[in-house]
Protein backbone atom coordinates (compact mmCIF):
# COMPACT_ATOMS: atom_id res chain seq x y z
CA UNK A 1 0.00 0.00 0.00
CA UNK A 2 1.33 3.80 -1.25
CA UNK A 3 0.82 5.05 2.48
CA UNK A 4 2.35 2.02 4.17
CA UNK A 5 5.24 2.41 2.06
CA UNK A 6 6.06 5.97 2.57
CA UNK A 7 5.64 5.46 6.93
CA UNK A 8 8.71 3.54 6.71
CA UNK A 9 12.37 4.73 7.69
CA UNK A 10 14.71 5.43 5.13
CA UNK A 11 17.97 3.22 4.50
CA UNK A 12 20.70 4.64 1.86
CA UNK A 13 22.73 2.09 -0.39
CA UNK A 14 25.70 3.40 -2.04
CA UNK A 15 27.06 0.91 -4.71
CA UNK A 16 30.84 1.61 -6.44
CA UNK A 17 31.64 0.78 -9.87
CA UNK A 18 32.87 -2.46 -9.82
CA UNK A 19 30.33 -3.72 -7.66
CA UNK A 20 27.78 -2.21 -10.31
CA UNK A 21 29.66 -4.26 -13.14
CA UNK A 22 29.98 -7.39 -11.73
CA UNK A 23 27.39 -8.46 -9.06
CA UNK A 24 24.49 -5.95 -10.92
CA UNK A 25 22.19 -9.48 -10.28
CA UNK A 26 23.18 -9.70 -6.85
CA UNK A 27 22.33 -5.83 -5.96
CA UNK A 28 18.86 -5.72 -7.97
CA UNK A 29 17.81 -9.40 -7.74
CA UNK A 30 18.56 -9.99 -3.47
CA UNK A 31 19.78 -7.04 -2.06
CA UNK A 32 17.47 -4.28 -2.26
CA UNK A 33 14.54 -6.12 -2.51
CA UNK A 34 14.93 -7.89 1.02
CA UNK A 35 15.62 -4.26 3.02
CA UNK A 36 12.47 -3.25 0.93
CA UNK A 37 10.41 -5.44 2.72
CA UNK A 38 11.45 -3.22 6.36
CA UNK A 39 12.92 0.28 4.93
CA UNK A 40 12.26 2.41 2.08
CA UNK A 41 15.77 2.31 -0.19
CA UNK A 42 17.55 4.86 -1.89
CA UNK A 43 20.44 3.88 -4.32
CA UNK A 44 23.04 6.32 -4.74
CA UNK A 45 25.78 4.71 -7.83
CA UNK A 46 29.10 5.45 -8.78
CA UNK A 47 30.01 5.27 -12.85
CA UNK A 48 30.59 1.46 -13.52
CA UNK A 49 34.37 0.62 -13.60
CA UNK A 50 36.30 -2.90 -14.73
CA UNK A 51 38.81 -4.08 -12.62
CA UNK A 52 40.18 -1.26 -11.77
CA UNK A 53 39.03 2.87 -11.35
CA UNK A 54 41.78 3.58 -14.15
CA UNK A 55 39.43 1.11 -16.50
CA UNK A 56 36.70 2.91 -14.95
CA UNK A 57 33.59 4.88 -17.25
CA UNK A 58 34.82 7.90 -15.23
CA UNK A 59 38.66 7.44 -16.16
CA UNK A 60 37.58 6.69 -19.57
CA UNK A 61 35.55 9.85 -19.49
CA UNK A 62 38.58 12.03 -18.69
CA UNK A 63 40.63 10.65 -21.45
CA UNK A 64 38.33 11.62 -23.67
CA UNK A 65 38.19 15.31 -22.01
CA UNK A 66 42.28 15.18 -22.71
CA UNK A 67 41.51 13.99 -26.35
CA UNK A 68 40.11 17.23 -26.84
CA UNK A 69 42.37 20.07 -26.35
CA UNK A 70 45.30 20.57 -26.31
CA UNK A 71 48.88 18.51 -27.52
CA UNK A 72 46.65 15.50 -26.97
CA UNK A 73 43.68 16.58 -29.37
CA UNK A 74 42.86 13.56 -31.84
CA UNK A 75 39.03 13.47 -32.90
CA UNK A 76 39.59 9.69 -33.64
CA UNK A 77 41.06 8.37 -30.25
CA UNK A 78 38.05 11.00 -29.24
CA UNK A 79 35.52 8.75 -30.87
CA UNK A 80 37.47 5.58 -30.22
CA UNK A 81 37.13 6.25 -26.17
CA UNK A 82 33.59 7.29 -26.71
CA UNK A 83 32.16 4.04 -28.22
CA UNK A 84 34.03 2.00 -26.23
CA UNK A 85 32.04 3.65 -23.04
CA UNK A 86 28.52 3.01 -24.91
CA UNK A 87 29.29 -0.70 -26.13
CA UNK A 88 30.49 -1.50 -22.67
CA UNK A 89 27.35 -0.43 -21.16
CA UNK A 90 25.49 -1.83 -24.46
CA UNK A 91 27.16 -5.09 -23.24
CA UNK A 92 25.87 -4.65 -19.31
CA UNK A 93 21.88 -4.44 -20.66
CA UNK A 94 22.74 -7.58 -23.11
CA UNK A 95 23.38 -9.70 -20.47
CA UNK A 96 20.97 -7.85 -18.11
CA UNK A 97 17.88 -9.18 -20.72
CA UNK A 98 19.61 -12.39 -21.71
CA UNK A 99 16.76 -15.03 -21.81
CA UNK A 100 14.38 -12.39 -21.58
CA UNK A 101 11.38 -12.35 -24.54
CA UNK A 102 8.25 -10.31 -23.18
CA UNK A 103 7.27 -7.46 -24.46
CA UNK A 104 7.66 -5.40 -21.31
CA UNK A 105 11.11 -6.73 -20.79
CA UNK A 106 11.88 -6.16 -24.42
CA UNK A 107 10.31 -2.59 -24.15
CA UNK A 108 12.48 -1.59 -20.89
CA UNK A 109 15.97 -2.86 -22.62
CA UNK A 110 15.01 -0.93 -25.92
CA UNK A 111 14.59 2.34 -23.43
CA UNK A 112 17.84 1.61 -21.55
CA UNK A 113 19.34 0.97 -24.83
CA UNK A 114 18.66 4.12 -26.40
CA UNK A 115 19.37 6.08 -23.45
CA UNK A 116 22.95 4.63 -23.19
CA UNK A 117 23.61 5.57 -26.95
CA UNK A 118 21.14 9.00 -26.42
CA UNK A 119 23.96 10.00 -23.46
CA UNK A 120 27.13 8.50 -25.58
CA UNK A 121 26.24 10.95 -28.43
CA UNK A 122 25.84 13.84 -26.19
CA UNK A 123 29.28 13.55 -24.81
CA UNK A 124 30.70 13.25 -28.31
CA UNK A 125 28.54 16.26 -29.61
CA UNK A 126 29.52 18.24 -26.58
CA UNK A 127 33.31 17.87 -26.58
CA UNK A 128 33.83 17.77 -30.24
CA UNK A 129 32.12 21.75 -29.98
CA UNK A 130 34.93 21.77 -27.09
CA UNK A 131 37.39 20.39 -29.79
CA UNK A 132 36.71 23.52 -31.98
CA UNK A 133 36.76 26.08 -29.53
CA UNK A 134 39.82 24.71 -28.35
CA UNK A 135 38.81 24.60 -24.81
CA UNK A 136 36.80 23.27 -21.87
CA UNK A 137 35.68 24.98 -18.82
CA UNK A 138 35.52 22.86 -15.40
CA UNK A 139 31.65 23.41 -15.09
CA UNK A 140 31.80 21.84 -19.00
CA UNK A 141 34.46 18.73 -17.53
CA UNK A 142 31.73 18.38 -15.02
CA UNK A 143 28.54 17.60 -16.88
CA UNK A 144 31.06 15.40 -19.14
CA UNK A 145 31.61 13.26 -16.14
CA UNK A 146 28.58 13.21 -14.66
CA UNK A 147 27.62 11.08 -17.82
CA UNK A 148 29.46 7.84 -16.25
CA UNK A 149 26.82 7.87 -13.18
CA UNK A 150 23.69 8.42 -15.13
CA UNK A 151 24.48 5.65 -17.21
CA UNK A 152 25.15 3.63 -14.24
CA UNK A 153 21.71 4.61 -13.14
CA UNK A 154 19.74 3.62 -16.07
CA UNK A 155 20.96 0.28 -15.86
CA UNK A 156 20.24 -0.19 -12.30
CA UNK A 157 16.51 1.42 -12.71
CA UNK A 158 16.16 -1.09 -15.64
CA UNK A 159 18.09 -3.90 -13.61
CA UNK A 160 15.68 -3.19 -10.61
CA UNK A 161 12.30 -2.85 -13.12
CA UNK A 162 13.00 -6.01 -14.63
CA UNK A 163 12.62 -7.53 -10.93
CA UNK A 164 9.80 -5.80 -10.50
CA UNK A 165 10.47 -3.37 -8.45
CA UNK A 166 9.64 0.31 -9.46
CA UNK A 167 12.93 2.69 -9.63
CA UNK A 168 13.09 6.12 -10.97
CA UNK A 169 16.53 7.95 -12.13
CA UNK A 170 17.26 11.08 -10.06
CA UNK A 171 19.96 13.39 -11.53
CA UNK A 172 21.77 15.62 -9.31
CA UNK A 173 23.75 17.56 -12.23
CA UNK A 174 22.17 20.87 -11.30
CA UNK A 175 21.91 20.57 -7.65
CA UNK A 176 24.28 23.51 -6.95
CA UNK A 177 22.71 25.76 -9.57
CA UNK A 178 19.10 24.97 -7.77
CA UNK A 179 20.81 25.48 -4.08
CA UNK A 180 22.92 28.90 -4.92
CA UNK A 181 21.34 29.99 -8.03
CA UNK A 182 23.09 29.86 -11.77
CA UNK A 183 25.78 32.83 -11.02
CA UNK A 184 28.89 30.84 -11.16
CA UNK A 185 30.24 33.86 -8.96
CA UNK A 186 27.57 33.42 -6.67
CA UNK A 187 28.07 29.45 -6.16
CA UNK A 188 31.92 30.29 -5.65
CA UNK A 189 31.93 32.42 -3.32
CA UNK A 190 29.20 30.06 -1.05
CA UNK A 191 31.25 27.75 -1.34
CA UNK A 192 34.40 29.86 -0.30
CA UNK A 193 32.73 31.27 2.55
CA UNK A 194 30.65 28.30 3.96
CA UNK A 195 33.36 25.47 3.14
CA UNK A 196 31.68 22.16 4.52
CA UNK A 197 28.31 23.69 5.38
CA UNK A 198 28.01 24.40 1.67
CA UNK A 199 26.54 20.52 1.41
CA UNK A 200 23.81 21.11 4.12
CA UNK A 201 21.75 23.13 1.45
CA UNK A 202 22.55 20.37 -0.90
CA UNK A 203 21.13 17.58 1.32
CA UNK A 204 17.79 19.36 1.54
CA UNK A 205 17.51 19.85 -1.58
CA UNK A 206 18.49 16.16 -2.12
CA UNK A 207 16.09 15.29 0.13
CA UNK A 208 13.26 16.35 -1.63
CA UNK A 209 13.91 14.50 -4.70
CA UNK A 210 14.28 11.91 -3.75
CA UNK A 211 11.06 12.15 -1.53
CA UNK A 212 9.72 13.24 -4.96
CA UNK A 213 10.02 9.76 -6.16
CA UNK A 214 7.11 8.72 -3.90
CA UNK A 215 7.17 4.65 -3.99
CA UNK A 216 9.35 3.98 -6.97
CA UNK A 217 13.18 3.72 -5.53
CA UNK A 218 15.19 7.05 -6.28
CA UNK A 219 18.05 5.75 -7.95
CA UNK A 220 20.57 8.53 -7.96
CA UNK A 221 23.58 9.99 -9.56
CA UNK A 222 26.73 9.46 -7.00
CA UNK A 223 27.85 12.99 -9.45
CA UNK A 224 26.17 16.19 -8.06
CA UNK A 225 27.35 19.73 -9.48
CA UNK A 226 28.33 21.45 -11.32
CA UNK A 227 30.62 22.36 -7.95
CA UNK A 228 32.95 25.44 -8.06
CA UNK A 229 36.37 24.32 -9.04
CA UNK A 230 35.00 21.12 -10.81
CA UNK A 231 33.80 18.23 -8.32
CA UNK A 232 37.16 16.36 -8.89
CA UNK A 233 39.05 19.13 -7.68
CA UNK A 234 36.81 19.96 -4.85
CA UNK A 235 35.87 16.56 -3.51
CA UNK A 236 38.03 14.26 -5.12
CA UNK A 237 37.03 10.86 -6.52
CA UNK A 238 35.14 9.94 -3.76
CA UNK A 239 32.48 12.08 -4.01
CA UNK A 240 29.64 9.51 -4.45
CA UNK A 241 30.40 8.70 -0.79
CA UNK A 242 29.69 12.42 0.14
CA UNK A 243 26.15 12.24 -2.21
CA UNK A 244 25.22 9.28 -0.17
CA UNK A 245 25.96 10.97 2.95
CA UNK A 246 23.56 14.13 1.48
CA UNK A 247 21.15 11.83 0.47
CA UNK A 248 20.83 10.11 4.25
CA UNK A 249 20.95 13.66 5.47
CA UNK A 250 18.29 14.71 3.72
CA UNK A 251 15.81 12.65 4.41
CA UNK A 252 16.67 11.72 7.93
CA UNK A 253 17.79 8.30 7.27
CA UNK A 254 18.26 5.38 9.55
CA UNK A 255 21.62 4.10 8.75
CA UNK A 256 23.54 4.68 5.78
CA UNK A 257 25.54 1.24 3.51
CA UNK A 258 28.21 2.15 1.71
CA UNK A 259 28.26 -1.46 -0.18
CA UNK A 260 32.17 -2.51 -0.97
CA UNK A 261 33.53 -6.14 -2.07
CA UNK A 262 34.85 -6.34 1.40
CA UNK A 263 33.61 -7.46 4.27
CA UNK A 264 34.48 -3.73 6.14
CA UNK A 265 36.71 -2.54 8.04
CA UNK A 266 40.09 -4.79 9.22
CA UNK A 267 43.04 -4.57 12.00
CA UNK A 268 45.05 -4.01 9.03
CA UNK A 269 45.34 -4.94 5.36
CA UNK A 270 44.25 -8.41 4.77
CA UNK A 271 45.90 -9.03 1.67
CA UNK A 272 49.33 -7.81 3.48
CA UNK A 273 48.38 -9.64 7.07
CA UNK A 274 46.03 -12.65 6.24
CA UNK A 275 45.15 -12.74 10.45
CA UNK A 276 43.52 -9.52 10.25
CA UNK A 277 40.16 -9.66 11.86
CA UNK A 278 37.12 -7.92 10.95
CA UNK A 279 36.14 -5.01 12.90
CA UNK A 280 32.32 -5.12 14.72
CA UNK A 281 32.85 -1.07 15.09
CA UNK A 282 35.61 1.72 15.11
CA UNK A 283 34.88 5.57 15.95
CA UNK A 284 34.12 8.17 13.47
CA UNK A 285 37.60 9.82 14.36
CA UNK A 286 39.19 6.14 13.62
CA UNK A 287 37.84 5.52 10.17
CA UNK A 288 39.03 9.02 9.91
CA UNK A 289 42.35 8.92 10.78
CA UNK A 290 42.39 5.05 8.71
CA UNK A 291 41.29 7.08 5.84
CA UNK A 292 44.29 9.12 5.96
CA UNK A 293 46.86 7.13 6.70
CA UNK A 294 46.28 4.54 3.46
CA UNK A 295 42.88 2.94 4.45
CA UNK A 296 40.52 3.39 1.54
CA UNK A 297 37.55 3.88 3.82
CA UNK A 298 35.50 6.67 3.84
CA UNK A 299 35.82 9.95 2.24
CA UNK A 300 36.72 12.91 4.92
CA UNK A 301 33.47 15.22 4.08
CA UNK A 302 30.87 12.05 4.13
CA UNK A 303 32.55 11.52 7.95
CA UNK A 304 31.35 15.27 8.79
CA UNK A 305 27.85 15.08 6.92
CA UNK A 306 26.70 11.69 9.07
CA UNK A 307 28.05 13.38 12.61
CA UNK A 308 26.66 16.10 12.03
CA UNK A 309 22.88 14.50 10.89
CA UNK A 310 23.48 12.23 13.58
CA UNK A 311 23.53 8.97 11.13
CA UNK A 312 25.00 5.53 11.91
CA UNK A 313 27.32 4.26 8.92
CA UNK A 314 27.58 0.88 7.73
CA UNK A 315 30.02 -1.12 5.96
CA UNK A 316 28.83 -3.97 3.69
CA UNK A 317 30.35 -6.92 1.61
CA UNK A 318 28.21 -7.33 -1.64
CA UNK A 319 29.74 -10.35 -1.98
CA UNK A 320 28.31 -11.22 1.33
CA UNK A 321 25.26 -9.71 2.06
CA UNK A 322 24.35 -11.55 5.12
CA UNK A 323 27.61 -10.73 7.13
CA UNK A 324 27.22 -8.00 9.93
CA UNK A 325 29.92 -5.56 8.59
CA UNK A 326 31.25 -2.40 10.37
CA UNK A 327 29.32 -0.09 11.79
CA UNK A 328 30.61 4.03 12.78
CA UNK A 329 28.38 5.49 14.97
CA UNK A 330 28.29 9.14 14.93
CA UNK A 331 27.71 10.24 18.42
CA UNK A 332 31.08 9.18 19.88
CA UNK A 333 32.49 11.91 18.29
CA UNK A 334 31.07 14.01 21.06
CA UNK A 335 31.91 11.16 24.02
CA UNK A 336 28.51 9.36 24.24
CA UNK A 337 26.86 6.86 22.97
CA UNK A 338 23.27 6.82 20.94
CA UNK A 339 20.64 4.71 22.69
CA UNK A 340 19.32 2.35 21.00
CA UNK A 341 21.14 0.97 17.35
CA UNK A 342 19.61 1.02 14.04
CA UNK A 343 17.31 -1.35 12.80
CA UNK A 344 18.79 -1.66 9.11
CA UNK A 345 17.30 -4.89 8.17
CA UNK A 346 20.37 -7.55 7.62
CA UNK A 347 20.10 -9.85 5.19
CA UNK A 348 19.83 -13.12 6.66
CA UNK A 349 18.33 -16.73 5.21
CA UNK A 350 14.96 -16.16 6.94
CA UNK A 351 14.39 -12.44 5.51
CA UNK A 352 11.99 -11.56 8.79
CA UNK A 353 14.86 -11.93 10.84
CA UNK A 354 16.51 -8.65 11.75
CA UNK A 355 20.08 -9.52 12.17
CA UNK A 356 21.22 -6.13 13.25
CA UNK A 357 19.02 -5.81 16.23
CA UNK A 358 19.22 -9.23 17.07
CA UNK A 359 23.31 -8.65 17.41
CA UNK A 360 23.00 -5.16 18.66
CA UNK A 361 19.98 -5.59 21.42
CA UNK A 362 21.39 -2.03 22.49
CA UNK A 363 24.48 0.59 21.20
CA UNK A 364 25.76 1.14 24.79
CA UNK A 365 26.52 -2.52 25.07
CA UNK A 366 27.88 -3.30 22.19
CA UNK A 367 30.34 -0.37 22.49
CA UNK A 368 31.42 -1.24 25.99
CA UNK A 369 32.24 -5.67 24.73
CA UNK A 370 34.40 -3.83 21.95
CA UNK A 371 36.30 -2.12 24.61
CA UNK A 372 34.98 1.80 24.40
CA UNK A 373 33.14 2.42 27.35
CA UNK A 374 33.60 1.21 30.89
CA UNK A 375 36.28 -0.69 32.77
CA UNK A 376 37.81 -2.22 28.89
CA UNK A 377 37.99 1.49 27.67
CA UNK A 378 41.24 1.46 29.49
CA UNK A 379 42.59 -1.52 28.83
CA UNK A 380 41.84 -2.20 25.36
CA UNK A 381 44.43 -2.63 22.40
CA UNK A 382 44.75 -0.68 19.51
CA UNK A 383 42.23 -0.61 16.97
CA UNK A 384 44.02 -1.09 13.13
CA UNK A 385 47.05 -0.51 11.87
CA UNK A 386 47.34 1.01 8.49
CA UNK A 387 50.38 1.06 6.16
CA UNK A 388 50.98 4.51 3.66
CA UNK A 389 53.29 3.52 0.60
CA UNK A 390 55.85 5.18 -1.80
CA UNK A 391 56.62 8.14 0.81
CA UNK A 392 59.11 10.37 -0.17
CA UNK A 393 60.79 12.44 3.50
CA UNK A 394 62.58 15.56 3.22
CA UNK A 395 64.77 17.22 5.50
CA UNK A 396 65.68 20.62 5.71
CA UNK A 397 67.82 22.29 7.71
CA UNK A 398 68.03 25.66 8.13
CA UNK A 399 71.14 28.09 6.71
CA UNK A 400 70.29 30.26 9.99
CA UNK A 401 70.04 33.42 7.70
CA UNK A 402 66.44 33.47 9.72
CA UNK A 403 65.11 33.11 12.99
CA UNK A 404 63.36 30.06 13.24
CA UNK A 405 59.71 31.03 12.57
CA UNK A 406 60.50 32.79 9.16
CA UNK A 407 62.19 29.62 8.42
CA UNK A 408 59.09 27.54 8.85
CA UNK A 409 56.93 30.16 6.91
CA UNK A 410 59.36 30.05 3.74
CA UNK A 411 59.22 26.17 4.10
CA UNK A 412 55.37 26.35 4.02
CA UNK A 413 55.37 29.19 2.07
CA UNK A 414 56.78 26.64 -0.85
CA UNK A 415 54.38 24.06 0.05
CA UNK A 416 51.72 26.08 -0.38
CA UNK A 417 52.45 27.90 -4.02
CA UNK A 418 52.50 24.62 -5.11
CA UNK A 419 49.38 23.29 -4.05
CA UNK A 420 51.57 20.22 -1.78
CA UNK A 421 50.09 18.16 0.93
CA UNK A 422 52.37 16.89 3.52
CA UNK A 423 51.27 13.40 5.18
CA UNK A 424 53.69 14.32 8.31
CA UNK A 425 55.68 17.32 9.78
CA UNK A 426 57.70 17.33 12.63
CA UNK A 427 60.16 20.65 13.84
CA UNK A 428 62.58 22.01 16.01
CA UNK A 429 64.00 25.48 16.04
CA UNK A 430 66.31 24.99 12.84
CA UNK A 431 65.36 22.13 10.93
CA UNK A 432 61.79 20.83 9.70
CA UNK A 433 60.69 17.08 8.11
CA UNK A 434 58.14 16.39 5.53
CA UNK A 435 56.69 13.20 5.06
CA UNK A 436 55.10 13.64 1.14
CA UNK A 437 52.89 11.02 -0.84
CA UNK A 438 55.40 10.67 -4.30
CA UNK A 439 54.80 13.33 -6.66
CA UNK A 440 52.60 13.12 -9.51
CA UNK A 441 55.46 14.18 -12.00
CA UNK A 442 58.83 13.76 -10.91
CA UNK A 443 60.30 17.18 -11.94
CA UNK A 444 57.87 18.96 -9.38
CA UNK A 445 59.89 17.59 -6.75
CA UNK A 446 63.44 18.47 -7.89
CA UNK A 447 61.83 21.86 -8.41
CA UNK A 448 60.72 21.54 -4.84
CA UNK A 449 63.78 20.61 -3.48
CA UNK A 450 65.73 23.72 -5.81
CA UNK A 451 63.55 26.39 -4.03
CA UNK A 452 64.03 24.80 -0.63
CA UNK A 453 67.48 25.23 -0.76
CA UNK A 454 67.53 28.68 -0.47
CA UNK A 455 66.39 28.09 3.28
CA UNK A 456 68.98 25.43 4.05
CA UNK A 457 70.59 22.35 3.25
CA UNK A 458 67.78 19.51 1.78
CA UNK A 459 68.42 16.28 2.00
CA UNK A 460 65.63 13.51 0.38
CA UNK A 461 65.05 9.97 1.30
CA UNK A 462 62.67 7.91 -0.90
CA UNK A 463 60.66 4.76 -0.58
CA UNK A 464 59.53 4.33 2.58
CA UNK A 465 56.58 3.81 4.37
CA UNK A 466 54.17 5.18 6.77
CA UNK A 467 52.66 3.05 9.16
CA UNK A 468 50.13 4.19 11.88
CA UNK A 469 48.60 2.66 14.65
CA UNK A 470 45.18 3.51 15.66
CA UNK A 471 43.18 3.59 18.48
CA UNK A 472 40.40 5.48 20.23
CA UNK A 473 42.37 7.07 23.67
CA UNK A 474 45.81 5.58 22.68
CA UNK A 475 46.87 8.04 24.92
CA UNK A 476 45.66 6.15 27.96
CA UNK A 477 47.28 2.51 26.70
CA UNK A 478 50.27 2.99 29.07
CA UNK A 479 53.41 1.07 27.56
CA UNK A 480 51.72 0.64 24.34
CA UNK A 481 54.57 3.59 22.37
CA UNK A 482 57.56 1.10 23.98
CA UNK A 483 55.67 -1.84 23.05
CA UNK A 484 55.27 -0.47 18.86
CA UNK A 485 59.17 0.58 19.05
CA UNK A 486 60.13 -2.60 21.11
CA UNK A 487 58.72 -4.68 18.27
CA UNK A 488 60.03 -2.58 15.62
CA UNK A 489 63.41 -3.14 17.25
CA UNK A 490 63.32 -6.77 16.61
CA UNK A 491 62.77 -6.90 13.42
CA UNK A 492 65.61 -4.66 12.81
CA UNK A 493 63.32 -1.68 11.68
CA UNK A 494 64.99 1.71 11.57
CA UNK A 495 62.48 4.69 12.43
CA UNK A 496 63.09 7.78 10.54
CA UNK A 497 60.26 9.68 12.03
CA UNK A 498 57.67 9.44 14.67
CA UNK A 499 54.52 11.36 14.70
CA UNK A 500 51.32 11.58 17.70
CA UNK A 501 48.48 12.76 16.89
CA UNK A 502 46.28 15.36 18.91
CA UNK A 503 43.21 13.67 18.70
CA UNK A 504 45.04 10.74 20.83
CA UNK A 505 43.69 7.97 18.48
CA UNK A 506 46.98 7.86 16.00
CA UNK A 507 50.86 7.34 16.37
CA UNK A 508 52.62 7.60 13.21
CA UNK A 509 56.06 5.93 12.26
CA UNK A 510 57.89 6.71 9.70
CA UNK A 511 60.40 3.13 8.49
CA UNK A 512 61.57 2.06 5.29
CA UNK A 513 59.34 -0.27 3.98
CA UNK A 514 60.71 -3.77 5.00
CA UNK A 515 58.48 -4.63 7.74
CA UNK A 516 55.23 -4.30 9.09
CA UNK A 517 54.47 -5.24 12.60
CA UNK A 518 50.66 -5.98 13.49
CA UNK A 519 49.50 -5.57 16.72
CA UNK A 520 46.68 -7.74 17.77
CA UNK A 521 44.47 -8.32 20.83
CA UNK A 522 45.51 -11.78 22.56
CA UNK A 523 42.68 -14.33 23.77
CA UNK A 524 41.73 -12.33 26.53
CA UNK A 525 42.57 -8.88 25.13
CA UNK A 526 45.97 -8.71 26.13
CA UNK A 527 48.09 -7.02 23.37
CA UNK A 528 50.64 -9.65 21.32
CA UNK A 529 52.67 -9.09 18.14
CA UNK A 530 52.61 -10.84 15.01
CA UNK A 531 55.38 -9.78 12.29
CA UNK A 532 54.34 -10.05 8.34
CA UNK A 533 57.71 -9.18 6.21
CA UNK A 534 57.47 -7.85 2.83
CA UNK A 535 60.16 -7.75 -0.07
CA UNK A 536 60.79 -4.11 -1.26
CA UNK A 537 63.59 -2.01 -2.23
CA UNK A 538 65.93 -0.26 0.65
CA UNK A 539 65.89 3.30 0.17
CA UNK A 540 68.13 5.48 -1.39
CA UNK A 541 69.96 8.42 0.47
CA UNK A 542 70.14 11.60 -2.10
CA UNK A 543 70.81 15.23 -2.00
CA UNK A 544 69.15 16.73 -5.10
Amino acid sequence: MPGLVQQKPWVVQKYGGTSLGKLLATITGSIIPLYLEKQRVAVVCSAISGTSKSFGTTSLLLQAIGYTTGSGASQELLNETIDTIRDEHLKVSERLFVGTEEMNHLSLRKELDDGIKDDCESVRSFLAAAQTIGEISAKSRDRIIATGEKLACRIVVASLKNEGVEAELVSLHDIVAEAYGKDPYNQTRAYDDLGSQFFHALASIIGLRMKACGNAVPVITGFFGSMPYSLLQSVGRGYSDLCAAMCAAGVSAIELQIWKEVDGIFTADPRRVPSARLLATVTLEEASELTYYGSEVIHPLTMEQIRNANIPLRLKNVKNPAGCGTIIYPSLAYGKAPPTPPSSGMITPDPNVNMDAALLPNVSSFMNANGYYGESNHRRAPTALTTKDSIVLLNIQSNRQTKSHGFLAQVFHCLDQRNIIVDLITSSEQNVSLALSVLEHPEELQRLVVELEKYGRVSVLRDLSIISVIGHKMRNMVGINGQIFSNLAKGGVNIYFVGQGASEINVSIFKTALLIIFQVRGPEGRCSTRNRHFACRRPRHTKD
